[in-house]
């Protein structure tokens, strides 16, 4: 019996993971048909023109990384045309400000990372990954909670610009679609069936790539043919640590991330913080202070990624805070397989551009935009450098013969909450549900005020350094977590974060 096991970010996604293990599928092909169906439906979350981080560790092999993140565009433009960029401001997560417009589309990578998964590592022919997604785009699927909860927010300022984008995010009437509205995209569903039977090459090099730089040229894009052509997922060691007993994996420099996460779970080691007593969360509290602060100042800008990484995980090891000190949008899907293999996906398509390819529901990022990872300003880096990535889908293994596979949406808040789900689960030995649904803490700079904000059931009375903005509930903001795990005995297990709406189902076939 070969069994898979997928948690991903809506029933939808879900049941497309299903679906693939269904036909004979691994873990990598759930994992990928789950993300597929997600970049199309979670409608504001992510698009299809979106950049991704895969890992994938098989039971035989060493993990790799597949880094199809997206690239600054712009190989050979020419013209002086005016680039398309508006700056936008909106309440969501407390109040944020973003750039949006073609000219914040940056080359997109993650159906390239796909199709190289499942090439190498998958079972299931390419289209059939694509399929249970053009049909949900046919027939109708229903919005989640987590898009409804956005578009509240982005419905004008982003996805209202443009009247094409407008009519696939409203209402007849005008209105934002809401959560359990049940939507088509008829223009999408024909242009996913042509994926499926052409591959990605559709976007690299066939016609709905020539209609992306054709739109970009005429409405103030970068996007050009070389870029699209000479575009390429890379395969990366992956950053490696133990934690207690377990051998972590993650994602590696050039994206941010992963490495983040590593400083910060050695961290975990180092200062032995195993609980939630008031004086472990203090100092739980000044370790992300910490690394988020080093992320910051020696890892957001232009500089050298992998030296920074290298020198964060030194000073993690040595337990110096001081030393550490002084230097938008996204879903995720986990799987795990009864032989062992485990994938793990993150993709973002920023906080959405707004722009969608015309004539075909393909909607595009912002990756150029986003405020918070553009220090080095909005297009000053060279043509085909990669973008900065707070992603770090995560897999790992421990010696009793468990696997498991975790990610989160959430910007910069993914690294905590992956933190947080993995000290709960392999040091404080709670369950895998409990390890998600604990409350969570975020070092973060708010208000221009070094801050830790804490959902309900913190206790904070012993943080003296960092002012406290308690949520009034969970939150969604801290990240929506998936995590699928293969117990020692060969059972499974999975958690689907209750801040966004998610779902774990298991699928495979007889022999």
């Amino acid at each position: 019996m070969s069994r898979t096991i997928i948690a991903a970010a809506s029933d939808a996604a879900t049941a497309s993971g299903v679906a693939a293990a269904d036909l004979g599928g691994n873990a990598v092909d759930a994992a990928v048909a789950a993300i597929l169906t997600s970049m199309t439906t979670e409608l504001g979350i992510v698009s299809p023109g979106a950049g991704g981080y895969i890992t994938i560790w098989p039971p035989d092999a060493e993990p790799v990384v597949i880094d199809a993140y997206a690239e600054m565009p712009g190989r050979g433009r020419r013209g002086t045309s005016e680039i398309d960029a508006r700056t936008i401001s909106m309440d969501y997560g407390g109040g944020m400000e973003s750039i949006v417009g073609w000219g914040t589309v940056a080359t997109p990578g993650a159906l390239k990372g796909f199709e190289m998964a499942s090439d190498r590592y998958g079972k299931v022919p390419w289209a059939e990954l694509l399929l249970p997604t053009v049909d949900l785009l046919r027939r109708g699927y229903e919005l989640s909670q987590a898009s409804g909860y956005y578009l509240t927010y982005a419905h004008d300022v982003i996805y209202g610009w443009d009247d094409e984008t407008s009519a696939d995010y409203h209402r007849d009437d005008g209105t934002p679609l809401r959560s359990g509205d049940i939507v088509t995209n008829r223009l999408l569903a024909d242009c996913f069936e042509d994926l499926a039977h052409e591959g990605a090459d559709l976007l690299y090099r066939g016609d709905l790539g020539t209609a992306l730089v054709r739109a970009c040229a005429e409405r103030g894009g970068l996007i050009t043919i070389h870029d699209l052509e000479e575009y390429a997922a890379v395969v990366r060691p992956p950053a490696r640590i133990g934690l207690h007993h377990w051998d972590i994996a993650t994602n590696a420099p050039p994206a941010v991330g992963g490495i983040t996460l590593s400083a910060l779970l050695t961290l975990l080691e180092t200062h032995h913080i195993a609980g939630w007593t008031a004086h472990e969360v203090a100092r739980y509290a000044a370790a992300q202070d910490a690394v988020f602060s080093f992320r910051r100042h020696e890892l957001d800008g232009v500089g050298d990624r992998f030296i920074g990484g290298d020198a964060i995980l030194e000073m993690a090891q040595r337990g110096d805070l001081a030393s550490i000190h002084r230097s938008p949008s996204t879903v995720h899907a986990s799987a795990v397989d009864s032989s062992g293999l485990a994938c793990a996906i993150t993709v973002s398509a920023g906080y959405g551009s707004g722009a969608v390819i015309p004539g075909t529901g393909f909607g595009l990022n912002n990756s150029l935009g986003e405020i918070e990872l553009i220090s080095e300003g909005l297009h000053v880096l060279p043509p085909g450098q990669r973008l900065l990535s707070n992603m770090a889908p995560t897999v790992g293994r421990s010696p009793d013969g468990s696997v498991l596979a975790i990610g989160s949406p959430g910007a910069d808040r993914i690294t905590s909450a992956i933190a947080t789900v993995l000290m709960n689960y392999v040091v404080c030995g709670m369950d895998i549900g409990e390890a998600v649904d604990h409350p969570r803490i975020h070092a973060e700079v708010f208000d221009a005020v070094p801050t830790l904000a804490v959902e309900p059931g913190v206790d904070v009375s012993e943080v003296t350094d960092l002012v406290i903005r308690e949520l009034p509930a969970l939150s969604m903001y801290f990240g929506g977590v998936q995590v699928a795990l293969k117990e020692a005995d060969g059972s499974f297990t999975g958690a689907s974060d209750p801040r966004r709406t998610g779902a774990v189902g298991v699928g495979g076939t007889d022999g």
